[in-house]
């Protein structure tokens, strides 16, 4: 028979340091089996399953490449993933977001100064965000200087009204010694009716008061009781916070899309349920040659003082890129997963047999509305996972794949961060040596060596004229890949056979990469990146063409067919750079052709 557990205090408290220990197991198992009803593949009877394989045993999830996830099709119906393609912004409208924080208005700073010196007895105001008057005492101040002059001017007085009844020049001579007491009120900085207050009383006074000649509220308090101080020793520092500015940080690349007297729409933290509206008043001529973005200034009134000084600002500013300028690749918000300052995109891989997503790194720009715009990482017309993304990293984390959660700390070394946007002078520059470049593969393909020599030469001059001294970081980074490229260009200028001209190639083209990895493709047109991986005793090469059918540079006649597009670069956009077991990413289905 069974009587009512009764558990003592030393009991219980046993239990509670045991249970985490109970609990983890059971919760790891209910993940197992979750992740099992997710993303596990449906199991056949073992029969059906013998005959499906022709006697294999089925491919083991620990064989997939550890960025990839495979499901079923019931699993991706449970995980309810959804995917679109990677597009151009539709339009040249766009939704700016810039980030900033309240500032206060620096026209309406204002300095409460001693107008004499003295030891201040009394401080009215004694800490700062008190709101003051115009005109309001702030502060007594016992002042020796005023208080001797006061005692001139009270004698003076007295001296004339004896000699009312004296001859001419005694009473010329005393009214004489009052205005010069009443000059000397003056010059120390008593004025108006406190003259006439000091002129009126019979005895000198031990103190004067300072008043401020502004309204506002007291941000700074400069002064202490019993403290000695100078004429013009600042005693309170005062905003008035009735107007506000808004100091923004702009990208370079947005900057173009900003202008002064522009509206801009901003959102606060604090204040969730209110927009307010703002005039872009000031942009700053230079930008940050460390963290490349430049200050700019919304102004806007304060009404009820609810911005403060040091809020966090979200600015949405409805620009336009114009007709003329190349139109980004766009991703919607949802997609990208965000380690730091990198992001995870799930790309979808045509042709698997199953629903197949691999994750890949790729670099954004700032958010554009409700979407962000693909710096580098990412094609025209991949498919990329846009609900779910969650669900596919879940998946490669209890897998012990490369999850975004097992990812290097963006404090590492990774794709994409040697990545430098340069402006439109900077970018002619790279244009002449990458058209030289071109030239000279598409003479490598004729097997014309004579045409070959001569864009080498071209690409050797092109790498010495150009000489920029801004952007600082990018002119240093240019003068080292110009360094290679003017001695590989000479080199191949000089060569004596198209063998050596195509070996100097290939180390121009190592340059290339580099160059178009780090600042992207200058051209107006896209790029092709070809391969072959026959050339050089089956060691394979890269090169970079403007055609869509190869042209092959390292074969050239021969097999000028040799090879494959492995990616189409469009204007403005970074090559490409994977992690080394995600090369294959960013290759097209199809293999191999002659």
């Amino acid at each position: 028979m069974l009587g009512r557990l009764r558990l003592d205090d030393e009991t219980k408290a046993r239990w509670r340091s045991r249970w985490p220990w109970v609990a983890m197991p059971l919760l790891a198992l209910v993940s197992l089996w979750l992740g099992a009803a997710l993303f596990g593949s449906e199991s056949p009877p073992a029969t059906e399953m013998e005959g499906e394989h022709d006697g294999h045993e089925p491919a083991e999830a620990a064989q997939l490449p550890p960025m990839r996830v495979e499901l079923t099709d019931r699993a991706r119906a449970l995980a309810r993933l959804e995917t679109v393609p990677v597009h151009r912004l539709p339009s040249p409208a766009v939704d700016v977001r810039l980030l900033g924080r309240v500032d206060y208005d620096e026209t309406r700073l204002s300095n409460v100064t001693a107008w004499t010196g003295g030891r201040i007895d009394r401080l009215h105001v004694e800490t700062t965000g008190e709101r003051v008057r115009r005109g309001q005492v702030v502060a007594t101040i016992y002042s020796p200087e005023i208080y001797a002059a006061h005692q001139d001017l009270v004698t003076a007085r007295r001296q004339v009204q004896r000699l009312s009844s004296g001859s001419p020049l005694a009473r010329s001579s005393a009214e004489a010694a009052l205005e010069a007491a009443r000059q000397r009120l003056r010059l120390l900085g008593v004025t108006g009716q406190r003259l006439e207050r000091l002129a009126s009383s019979s005895r000198p006074a031990r103190q004067i008061t300072i008043s401020t000649p502004f309204a506002g509220t007291v941000i700074e308090r400069g002064a202490t009781e019993g403290a000695y101080i100078q004429t013009g020793t600042v005693l309170y520092r005062v905003a008035d916070l009735s107007r506000v500015w808004v100091q923004l940080e702009a990208y370079e690349r947005d900057l173009a899309l900003l202008s002064l007297g522009q509206t801009v729409e901003l959102r606060f933290e604090a204040i969730p349920d209110q927009t307010f509206d703002g005039t872009v008043t000031f942009m700053d001529p230079t930008v940050d040659p460390q963290r490349r973005v430049a200050r700019v200034r919304v102004e806007l009134d304060n009404p009820g003082g609810r911005l403060l000084p040091g809020m966090f600002a979200e600015a949405i500013v409805a620009g336009s890129l114009g007709d003329d300028h190349p139109r980004p690749l766009v991703i919607p918000e949802s997609a990208p997963l965000f380690t730091g300052r990198r992001s995870v995109v799930f790309v979808e891989r045509p042709g698997a047999e199953r629903p197949t997503s691999d994750a890949r790194l790729v670099r954004l720009g700032p958010r554009m509305g409700q979407r962000y715009p693909v710096v580098a990482g990412l094609a025209e017309g991949e498919r990329i996972v846009s609900e779910g993304a969650f669900f596919l990293d879940a998946d490669l984390q209890i897998r012990g794949g490369q999850s975004m959660m097992r990812m290097p700390d963006d404090t590492v070394h990774g794709p994409y961060d040697e990545i430098v946007e340069v402006p439109e002078e900077f970018r002619e520059g790279l244009r002449r040596v990458l058209v030289a470049y071109l030239d000279m593969q598409a003479a490598l393909a004729d097997d014309d060596v004579q045409a070959a020599r001569e864009a080498a030469a071209r690409l050797t001059t092109a790498a010495q004229t150009f000489e920029p001294d801004t952007p600082a970081g990018a002119a240093a980074t240019w003068r080292e890949l110009a360094h290679h490229l003017r001695r590989h260009g000479q080199e191949a200028a000089d060569a004596s056979s198209i063998e050596e001209l195509r070996a100097v190639f290939e180390r121009i083209t190592a340059q290339i990469r580099a160059l178009l990895q780090t600042f992207g493709n200058p051209l107006e047109d896209p790029l092709r990146v070809a391969e072959c991986p026959m050339a050089f005793g089956n060691q394979g090469a890269e090169w970079f063409q403007r055609d869509e059918r190869v042209q092959n540079a390292f074969f050239g006649e021969v097999m000028e067919s040799c090879g494959e597009i492995r990616m189409t670069l469009e204007p403005g956009s970074y090559l490409m750079a994977p992690l080394e077991h995600d090369a294959q990413a960013a290759r097209p289905a199809g293999g191999h052709s002659h």
